[in-house]
C-alpha cells in the first residue's frame, strides 16, 4: 500500500471540482458556476444550522436552496 502526502492545497482543489461536479449535475449553468459556487460557500452555515437533514443529504438541502432562492442560474 501506498503512503500518500496529501497537502491542504491539494485537498481544497478536489473539494472545488466535486462542488463544481455537484453544481453542475444539479443544472447550474457554466457560466453561472463560480458565482454558484461563492453563494454556495455564503449560505452553507445557515441552511444546514436549519436543515433536517444532515450529511449528504444536508448538503443537497443546500443545493435546493440555491435552486429556489437563485433561480437564475439554473438551466
Amino acid at each position: 500500500m501506498r503512503d500518500y502526502e496529501v497537502t491542504m492545497e491539494d485537498l481544497s482543489y478536489e473539494l472545488e471540482m466535486m462542488l463544481e461536479a455537484l453544481l453542475l449535475s444539479a443544472g447550474v449553468k457554466k457560466d453561472c458556476l463560480q458565482k454558484a459556487c461563492d453563494l454556495y460557500v455564503e449560505n452553507i452555515d445557515d441552511v444546514l444550522e436549519n436543515a433536517k437533514s444532515q450529511g449528504a443529504e444536508g448538503i443537497l438541502e443546500v443545493v435546493e436552496f440555491l435552486k429556489k432562492n437563485y433561480k437564475e442560474l439554473f438551466s
